[in-house]
């Protein structure tokens, strides 16, 4: 059940999965903070949707690798919108890099972003959190973080140790009644996977056995059910979407 004069805030959620996360939790009544790093345009997209369709949401800049900026972010977050009950970590950066051509910078990044800043989320909601005894973390990792990838090991790394953080968090706080969940969603059609090129897509579907690529629709529509109440006896959960891809 959402607290009255609460809110959700989904990180990254300017575009592709996170859009479609905030778009949907918007639509079945949660007042949604729209985080975005550089893309105000795309953010402000995602805002007017989201009001066209009479939602409530704002739009806040932040780089989540950033204490600073999260600590702003949640601020500002809940002075618009009410106290964060729903966090959404999808904020996440991905590339094809040869193992011996990642660089410290990359890493750093990788990890900065993928893993330390729903770290730096997490941190600054969580006194609240524990304080009511309610609150809902959903971190979105990888199918890559359960198998690992070729040529993007570092991205692979970062979505193991969320998925790693999220069962720990589970078991840590579940006598606080703060539930934590993972999401592994497989190959999602959105802007990040395009760059691999159509020849490669169109190969990864052929090797999905529902035959085809994931929606970012998809992850949103499990992603409502994590946050509902119907799935209130679910914590330390990674829930694959991904179409069969790893069986």
């Amino acid at each position: 059940m959402r607290y009255k004069n609460s809110c959700a805030l989904v990180t990254g959620s300017s575009r592709g999965i996170g859009r479609a996360i905030a778009r949907r939790l918007a639509r079945d009544g949660w007042p949604v903070c729209v985080n975005y790093y550089q893309n105000q345009q795309a953010g402000e997209e995602t805002v007017n949707l989201i009001r066209n369709h009479g939602g409530n949401a704002v739009l806040i800049q932040a780089d989540v690798s950033k204490p600073d900026d999260v600590k702003n972010l949640i601020q500002t977050a809940e002075k618009e919108l009410g106290e964060i009950e729903l966090l959404i970590n999808n904020a996440g950066i991905a590339g094809q890099v040869l193992f011996q051509d990642i660089t410290d910078e990359i890493w750093n990044r990788y990890f900065g972003v993928n893993f330390f800043g729903a770290r730096n989320t997490i941190r600054e909601v969580l006194p609240r959190m524990i304080h009511k005894k309610h609150g809902n973390i959903i971190n979105i990792s990888s199918i890559w973080g359960l198998r690992g990838a070729s040529c993007e090991s570092a991205y692979a790394c970062t979505k193991a140790a969320l998925i790693a953080l999220t069962r720990s968090l589970a078991l840590e706080l579940a006598p606080s009644g703060i539930r934590v969940n993972c999401i592994a969603p497989g190959v999602i059609n959105t802007d990040m996977v395009q760059v691999l090129g159509q020849d490669v897509l169109r190969d990864l579907a052929n090797q999905t056995p529902l035959d085809r690529l994931g929606t970012p629709e998809d992850i949103a529509d499990l992603a409502a059910f994590l946050a509902s109440d119907q799935s209130n006896f679910m914590t330390g959960q990674v829930i694959t979407s991904d179409g069969g891809f790893i069986l």
